[in-house]
């Protein structure tokens, strides 16, 4: 059912964004499987403004998937930083160690309860941090708080996202799943 529901969710952006996502190939920060932390700043997606969240993700080489409506219709980032991108993966290094487990997707429903949201950092831009942890080099990536990464639109609390990040994250990295798609899965 997870696999499912990850699937759902990515054939929404598909078609949503169908013209601008692109395959860029090379180093890029994966925040699928993490937490967020309010900056207590704000950020434009698309002429919206949304509050800002900072999530610390591990960088990564590769394939990987990108919306280039939010990048300048470029996978080259700046010097010193990365794009946040999306990458099908079954193992990714994760907090709080750095160990390279098993990604396990899941779902949770958004509440107003600190820490109950959830952020979207596809494709944006992050800084990569000039220490290694544990081997892994890390970024910092900034995004929308409760922002729907599919309609660029204000996720109401109550809505049913898809993560990575482990059960007890801080408003995990994710992506709505279609409520259509919730209500199929549960007439089953």
């Amino acid at each position: 059912m997870k696999k499912l529901l990850t699937t759902l969710a990515l054939l929404s952006a598909v078609t949503v964004f169908a013209e601008p996502l692109h395959i860029c190939k090379g180093q890029y920060a994966f925040c699928g499987a993490s937490g967020t932390t309010p900056t207590n700043k704000t950020i434009t997606v698309l002429g919206k403004t949304f509050r800002e969240g900072m999530s610390v993700c591990p960088v990564l080489t590769g394939d990987s998937i990108a919306n280039f409506t939010l990048m300048n219709n470029s996978c080259d980032a700046p010097p010193g930083k990365v794009w946040s991108l999306f990458a099908p993966l079954t193992t990714v290094p994760q907090a709080p160690t750095w160990e390279t487990l098993p990604t396990v997707t899941r779902t949770f429903v958004t509440t107003k309860e600190t820490g109950g949201g959830m952020s979207n950092m596809w494709s944006m831009l992050c800084d990569i941090q000039p220490q290694k942890v544990n081997g892994v080099t890390l970024s910092n990536c900034y995004g929308p708080m409760n922002e729907s990464p599919w309609t660029n639109g204000r996720l109401p609390y109550g809505s049913t996202v898809v993560t990575q990040a482990i059960a007890g994250s801080p408003n995990p990295v994710g992506g709505r799943v279609p409520a259509n798609a919730v209500q199929k899965l549960q007439a089953k």
